[in-house]
């Protein structure tokens, strides 16, 4: 069961994840959230135990009720030019830029940050499935970077990206076999057929 707040009320907290770094095409994805302490959706968990539909739904909710909410993506290009760990700081650190209201506490997904000048952090392993400010994160870098590789799959749709949304499935990789690496494919991966 996702607990509603990590700290009192009378701090802003935003829950940070992301989406896409394991890929082997397209940008990776973070999102920032600041929920109301009030915040409760019985579907709201971490986006891979949330079927698409319930991910689209709740990220109607998420963006509608959020007290803040950014999404910022960095490039393939971007990726294999620092790696994707700084990239995905980097997209991280993006999203809380954009958020509208500055948090007092960032509830970081995972075991590794790079500090954000000025806001605290915690880093907390699985912590999209625990904290409704991370899950609901999550399923905003989710849906964001699914949309935006669905509108990829429509230049490179031998690829099949509208499915396995560039994840390295026996799909993916037998397209790759027949077809080589795409301009979004990211070069610095070691990408086998």
């Amino acid at each position: 069961m996702l607990i509603n707040a990590f700290y009192p009320n009378g701090l802003y907290e935003a829950g940070c994840d992301e989406a896409g770094r394991g890929c082997y095409a397209g940008p990776v994805c973070a999102a920032a959230v600041i929920l109301p302490a009030s915040f409760y959706h019985p579907l709201l968990n971490d986006s891979k135990q949330v079927t698409a539909a319930n991910r689209n739904q709740l990220r109607c909710i998420i963006e509608q009720q959020a007290i803040a909410w950014a999404v910022a993506m960095v490039s393939h290009e971007e990726i294999d030019r620092i790696n994707i760990l700084q990239a995905t700081y980097m997209a991280m650190h993006k999203a809380i830029d954009g958020l509208a209201v500055k948090p007092d506490l960032l509830l970081i997904d995972g075991n590794r940050f790079k500090p954000y000048l000025g806001i605290a952090h915690h880093c907390i392993i699985k912590g999209d499935g625990k904290y409704a400010a991370i899950a609901a994160a999550s399923i905003l870098a989710k849906t964001h970077r699914d949309a935006y590789m669905q509108q990829l799959h429509q230049q490179f749709p031998h690829y099949n990206w509208q499915k396995n949304k560039g994840y390295g499935t026996t799909e993916h990789r037998m397209a790759i076999q027949q077809y080589g690496l795409c301009r979004y494919h990211r070069q610095s991966f070691a990408i086998a057929p």
